[in-house]
């Protein structure tokens, strides 16, 4: 096991994605550690505790070695984290992404234990991730690799230690093979170890899509408090994954005009509102909004230009930087990515009265749901559909006003109320729980 120092920097990735000799900046580790650390500071929480609610529990790095279809070995690097489990076992997702390491994996982990906590469920933070381009693998390789992985952080992971879900480049499938492997190494079906599964061997109706439902209800909630009327109202979105690609459908669906997407391969923009059936089967078929011919192609860096009223970045971290929070056009921000605003733009957007609603906060959803397939797992008792979508209802809603109340109370941002919110409720679980030994 290896930990690396809080609050450090380190080389980043060229903004291509084409290597690590680009200048040291502050990572994403960084950020959502000094995040947490002005939260304690706003409670006026003692150094010590803030401490321990900073440092991951345990970091796991691992190779992951396969045989590739072709004949010849090949190892990736890849990592699983529990930041935080004082308020119970870990939940996280697994990412597959070429340029994940460490100090994401931290990052990310850290945010589900502030994330965890603002919606008041009994988790603790985790994360995992394997540096690896799915898209230059076969079917066969990506179980292999999967499956490889799963043994070799299996001892981290568990219904009642922590509990994966998909994330960035995995789904229910990869789920699926998580599952099996533990089952099939302990000798019993663990339908617990995972959620976002398939249905048919335990997942729950209403996960998926759940993540875009929360980013809906917050964005509803949102413009309700600054008065402004929802339907009518313009949305740009960056990410038709499987957040985005359903908000582009529940946000039409509300009344907004949906005015540009985005996503790894191209934007696209029509003023009146694209059609977000047409869009779908067009990316269905062709892997990208790239290309769809009922709307006009522009620059990906004008996305966030683009005159509205609401902007929703998700896709990867970081992608909101002071530049393009200079040339933001819209007058709310809702998360639906991990980690799209950097601090000094999350600064820019204050300044210009740009309102933020953080992710720890805005995709809650998907976590949300995935307490719920957790619980069903436990009972061996599956829950109707409406019934899961009343309680994830209940649940933001909670979280909603419990942020909106304290960032009144203290006279500071979304962001910073919900994370002192999060920071809080995992501070009260450590100091009840006491230290050991």
């Amino acid at each position: 096991m290896t930990t690396e120092p809080v609050g450090s920097s380190v080389t980043s990735a060229t903004a291509d994605g084409s290597g690590r000799d680009g200048p040291t900046r502050p990572d994403s580790w960084t950020a959502i550690s000094e995040r947490v650390a002005d939260a304690a500071a706003l409670l006026g929480l003692d150094e010590g505790i803030t401490s321990m609610i900073i440092a991951p529990e345990r970091v796991l790095e691992v190779s992951v070695p396969i045989r590739r279809d072709p004949g010849h070995i090949e190892v990736f690097r890849a990592w699983r984290v529990h930041h935080d489990t004082s308020r119970g076992p870990g939940k996280g997702g697994i990412r597959f992404h070429p340029r994940v390491d460490a100090r994401e994996v931290m990052a990310l982990a850290a945010d589900m234990t502030v994330k965890c906590a603002v919606v008041d469920i009994p988790f603790g933070g985790a994360k995992g991730g394997v540096a690896v381009e799915p898209r230059n693998l076969s079917t066969a390789e990506l179980e292999r690799v999967t499956r490889r992985y799963t043994y070799d952080v299996a001892m981290m992971i568990g219904p009642d230690r922590d509990i994966p879900a998909p994330d960035v480049n995995t789904d229910s499938r990869v789920m699926a093979w998580v599952m099996d492997t533990v089952s099939m190494f302990q000798g019993v079906a663990v339908p617990g170890v995972v959620t976002g599964k398939p249905l048919s061997i335990g997942g729950s109706a209403g996960h998926t899509g759940a993540t875009s439902a929360g980013v809906l209800q917050t964005s509803r909630a949102i413009f309700n408090k600054l008065g402004i009327s929802f339907a009518g109202s313009r949305a740009v979105v960056q990410g038709f994954g499987k957040v985005g690609g359903p908000l582009v459908y529940l946000l039409a669906s509300a009344g907004m005009r949906v005015v540009a997407v985005g996503d790894v391969d191209g934007t696209i923009y029509n003023p009146s509102g694209v059609d977000p059936a047409a869009l779908a089967d067009h990316a269905a078929i062709h892997g990208t909004v790239a290309g769809f011919r009922g709307a006009d192609p522009i620059g990906s860096e004008d996305l966030f230009e683009v005159d509205a009223e609401l902007a929703i970045p998700a896709a990867l971290g970081g992608v909101i930087t002071p530049e393009v929070a200079r040339s933001m056009r819209a007058r709310v921000v809702v998360e639906a990515a991990n980690g799209p605003t950097t601090p000094e733009a999350d600064a820019v957007l204050d300044q210009r009265g740009v309102v933020v609603v953080p992710d720890v906060l805005a995709n809650a959803g998907g976590v949300t749901a995935s307490y719920f397939e957790w619980a069903q797992a436990r009972q061996g008792f599956r829950w109707e559909e409406d019934l899961v979508a009343s309680r994830l209802r209940r649940v933001m809603e909670l979280a909603f006003d419990a942020t909106w109340k304290l960032a009144e109370e203290h006279k500071v941002s979304l962001r910073r109320a919900a994370i002192a919110l999060g920071v809080s409720r995992v501070a009260e679980a450590t100091m009840v729980r006491g230290l050991f030994p």
